[in-house]
């Protein structure tokens, strides 16, 4: 019963789909501790500047920003430490070996709750150009200017 309905975003990136053209996108779990999950389900958090990257053929998610949890004691945590995906392995060797071609990076989309586990949407991205990013916004200038005539009549 994989259902869309059965997932919640918690957190979403809103610049992504302004700033990179999306290649592919990926499902991962991700390690986090009991203050960070209480956090994050009060959409307490971001993804601006967050990034991922490998390591010892492990995907890190970076510069994620997990608020502080309001009730948490001396046990909080880090709000801007390193947090590992969950992926497998044939997964991150496949973005590790693109990420390594220039001009592409692997960024987080979104955090979500499936099944009341958190998961971490990624996607393996190519920047956009200036002139790209202004493409983007004409269309849909021109699309909103449609659906508002449309609405009109």
């Amino acid at each position: 019963m994989n259902n869309v309905l059965d997932e919640k975003t918690l957190v979403s990136n809103k610049r992504a789909e302004r700033d990179y053209f999306i290649i592919s996108r990926y499902e991962s779990g991700i390690a986090l501790k009991g203050t960070e999950v209480k956090s994050l389900r009060a959409g307490k958090a971001n993804f601006l500047d967050a990034y991922v990257d490998f390591k010892n053929g492990e995907a890190f998610l970076v510069n994620m920003h997990i608020s502080e949890y309001n009730y948490g004691n001396r046990f909080n945590h880090e709000e801007k430490r390193k947090r590992k995906l969950l992926l497998k392995k044939n997964e991150i060797l496949k973005l590790q070996q693109k990420v390594k071609e220039k001009g592409f990076t692997v960024i987080p989309l979104r955090a979500y709750l499936k099944n009341r586990k958190i998961k971490i949407e990624i996607a393996l991205a190519r920047g956009k150009k200036m002139y790209d990013k202004r493409d983007t916004i004409a269309k849909k200038e021109h699309q909103r200017e449609i659906e508002r005539k449309l609405k009109e009549r």
